[in-house]
């Protein structure tokens, strides 16, 4: 008796490290998730479907605004052209229902002509906060708006 009790016990334990880990995160970040990889893999096909005509693309710090899906992807191309690698590595991230934010660092590594360093290949790792604003019945974006410290991405350049 005191044999498969113990025997209960120690199995329970094994098993409960994988329940806990089996626990999806929910839909709504998924999808942004899905979202954040189509803009920084520049797949612009996968943008094409998350975006529409009433789409927004908000660069607040920047102040910057594109509205539709045409807007919105000319704007990403000439940003995207040259880049050899451009990432967003997520470091918290939570929603309120349909908006999602996360919180990270742009990792940029590309022609540092946009950045006034003709010539140069520049690496830059820009602390940000990204919002989307989902909806969920058409998985489309309503709203992107990214709050970036411009301040560490220019302290960055001007050491390369």
């Amino acid at each position: 008796m005191m044999i498969s009790r113990w025997l209960c016990l120690v199995l329970a334990f094994i098993c409960l490290p994988s329940v806990a880990n089996t626990k999806e995160m929910p839909l709504e970040q998924q999808l942004a998730v899905k979202y954040i990889q189509a803009v920084t893999d520049h797949d612009y096909k996968a943008l094409y479907a998350f975006y529409d005509r009433n789409s927004v693309f908000k660069d607040r710090t920047a102040s910057k605004t594109y509205t539709g899906r045409r807007h919105i992807i000319s704007f990403l191309r000439r940003a995207h052209q040259g880049v050899l690698e451009y990432g967003f590595n997520i470091e918290h991230m939570f929603n309120s229902g349909s908006l999602v934010v996360m919180i990270g660092s742009y990792h940029y590594r590309g022609p540092g002509d946009q950045f006034g360093k003709p010539g140069k290949i520049i690496d830059l790792a820009i602390p940000g906060v990204t919002t989307v604003k989902l909806d969920m019945d058409n998985r489309r974006v309503e709203e992107h708006e990214d709050l970036m410290d411009y301040q560490t991405m220019a302290d960055q350049l001007a050491v390369q």
